[in-house]
């Protein structure tokens, strides 16, 4: 039986205590706009993320059948494509990607469960700010010893790399009621307007003020010193490998990456912190933010769509952005879509389609391998699309 290769999908929405509250929340406004059925919107509940894909944690559903999405893609293979679904093991329907909206503010199969790793890229909405990777540091007990390699010319090396480990591990294992203190000594320094020491930017004097406002007393503070604070433009994109430590700050972002739901977490956080699988699985691989970027390209033959591809082959996302009156054209992927109306309204077609897709902010909908694909508008209209390839 044929399907459609183009279709509505229904995502799903995540409360986390860093999200935005109510309606300033953008995860909030898109499940409103695409009416997601049985979503009632709570003026005081914190929306973090909202979830496109087939991780069986939270699934996205066909929005005219309410089949989970895997289901109907493990019935339907052509959908994803021979490749992609050799290549990446999604022969039962599972992508290997999970697409999302998100809002800031084996071990243990319990807490982390699912076996993938997971790179992700951020890709700016709103003007955000992220904490990542490792690089400018504060004093700690075992400061001497990181102060003699600190001006190495190798700072990926074997002997740079432990002790990088060893003084990161000696802060975030810090004895509390020592970091409480310490941290009460700098917030009261920087409050009274205290002369600030080597390293301390203004930048980071508001971070620290605002993050203590949020988690007093919280080791995750101290980051601020041993992480690169990198501020995203609208429109700008980082990428995080595995292994690489982030905290993303505030904004609003498009977020993609393997089909994984694990976070090792050690600070500025509620919810359960698991430092010692922090401290093991880190990469420290101390750099510049620059990088992280991912450094945007044209997509193809479109005129008006931006490509941006990480070095890992599980997701690219394309940013697609259609004036009024005007209409925009890509040709087949070799592998399945997601992709989310964020700004305007207008219409998506494909050839063999006997009607458009009728599209608005927050609508998510699914696109079939080997599917070329038009983008209309009367008004304006801004699309991001998620989508795998294999070589």
């Amino acid at each position: 039986m044929s399907t459609s290769p183009v279709f509505k999908i229904i995502p799903t929405t995540q409360k986390y205590d860093w999200g935005k509250i109510g309606t300033n929340s953008k995860v909030a406004q898109f499940a409103s706009a695409s009416k997601i059925p049985g979503f009632i919107l709570e003026e005081s509940a914190p929306y973090a993320e909202l979830w496109m894909g087939t991780h069986p944690k939270s699934p996205s559903r066909v929005l005219e059948s309410n089949a989970v999405l895997s289901e109907h893609l493990a019935a339907h293979p052509e959908l994803i494509g021979k490749r992609v679904a050799d290549r990446f093991d999604a022969s039962n329907g599972n992508l290997p990607f999970l697409f999302k909206t998100e809002v800031l503010f084996a071990q243990q199969p319990d807490i982390y469960k699912d076996a993938n790793h997971k790179p992700e890229m951020a890709l700016a909405l709103t003007p955000f700010a992220a904490l990542c990777e490792l690089t400018a540091l504060i004093p700690a007990t075992i400061v001497a010893d990181f102060l003699a390699i600190a001006g190495s010319s190798d700072p990926t090396g074997p002997a740079e790399k432990v002790a990088l480990k060893n003084l990161f591990a000696a802060v975030m294992t810090a004895d509390e009621a020592q970091v409480k203190t310490q941290l009460d000594t700098l917030v009261a320094r920087y409050k009274a307007g205290g002369a600030k020491v080597e390293g301390e930017s203004q930048d980071i004097v508001e971070l620290v003020l605002r993050l203590d406002s949020q988690f007093p007393g919280d080791i995750g503070i101290f980051c601020a010193f041993l992480l690169n604070y990198v501020h995203l433009k609208p429109g700008e994109a980082i990428f995080l490998g595995a292994g690489e430590p982030h905290a993303y700050i505030s904004g609003d972002i498009m977020e993609c990456m393997a089909n994984s739901d694990n976070v090792i977490r050690a600070g500025l956080t509620p919810k359960l912190r698991d430092i010692p699988n922090l401290v093991s699985g880190l990469t420290y691989e101390a750099s510049p933010p620059s990088k992280h970027v991912v450094t945007p390209t044209p997509f193809r033959t479109a005129a008006s769509s931006t490509l941006y591809d990480p070095p890992i082959p599980e997701f690219s996302v394309v940013q697609v952005v259609v004036g009024a009156d005007a209409k925009e054209t890509h040709p087949m992927v070799a592998g399945p879509s997601i992709a989310i109306a964020t700004e305007g309204s207008g219409f998506v077609s494909w050839t063999g389609g006997s009607a458009a897709l009728d599209v608005r902010q927050g609508d998510v909908f699914f696109i079939g391998a080997n599917t070329d694909i038009s983008f209309s508008s009367a008004s304006g209209l801004t699309v991001h699309r998620a989508f795998v390839e294999a070589n």
